[in-house]
């Protein structure tokens, strides 16, 4: 209960059931099982309860997914995971997420399962979030393996996030100029007045106030992720001229 209190609300929400529910409800505890036993009386695809809530547990259960990708967990990816979550959580919550990112790590992740269950009950922005923070991770270490980014990119697909808002996020963290034109999801034959469309669209999508329902921590990390955005316009209109 103790890592529950930290991570999770008191509600009992759509994660709860399903297979995230299966995965992170056997760490639970029988009290919180028992809610979930009532929950599955719920209409599917009517998701209750704090919305941070299923996306602190997708989040863990995705992060092992990707983590095992390369069939192996070295302890050093540990190392660098847990100072991620410590930036973007704080200490307390990110020492209860990571004791259980090790007992997810230990089980079978049922990876289309999961995605689906996603899919049918996450909001467009916090979908966006999520992929941000796998691959945000995957580079933490200095590389992002070509196992990690298949992963990724299928939970992206499975998730519905469409290809062109995928390739945008993974871009953030290639420091090239074509990297810049990806992260605005057009090419770089792209007019000035395309370049300048591309960049209000991405800008309106991608805003941090997207997330808020999330909390103060993961919109610290999408502000993160908006000033790439807007780093990459500024890059390309530098190097065009624009005005």
């Amino acid at each position: 209960m103790g890592i529950f209190g930290s991570l999770f609300g008191a509600g009992i929400g759509w994660w709860l059931l399903g297979p995230i529910g299966a995965i992170i409800g056997s760490m639970i505890g029988s009290s919180l099982e028992e809610g979930a036993s009532q929950g599955s009386k719920r209409v599917a695809g009517s998701p209750q309860g704090n919305p941070r809530d299923g996306f602190m547990a997708s989040l863990l259960v995705l992060m092992a997914a990707t983590m095992k990708a390369d069939g192996k967990v070295l302890k050093s990816e540990l190392d660098f995971v847990k100072q991620n979550l410590v930036k973007i959580f704080g200490e307390r919550v990110a020492k209860d997420a990571l004791q259980m990112l090790r007992e997810i790590l230990k089980k079978n992740i049922p990876l289309y399962d999961v995605t689906a269950q996603i899919r049918n009950n996450m909001d467009y922005a916090s979908k966006l979030e999520l992929v941000h923070l796998l691959y945000g991770i995957g580079v933490a270490d200095g590389h992002l393996s070509q196992a990690e980014i298949n992963v990724i990119e299928q939970i992206a697909r499975g998730i519905g996030l469409s290809e062109a808002d995928n390739l945008s996020v993974k871009n953030v963290y290639f420091d090239d100029f074509n990297a810049a034109y990806k992260v605005l999801g057009i090419d770089k034959n792209a007019t000035d007045e395309e370049v300048k469309k591309a960049y209000r669209k991405m800008a309106v999508k991608f805003h941090p106030d997207k997330v808020a329902h999330l909390g103060e921590d993961v919109q610290k990390v999408a502000k993160e992720r908006f000033q790439k955005l807007n780093e990459a316009y500024e890059k390309i209109s530098k190097a065009r001229g624009m005005k």
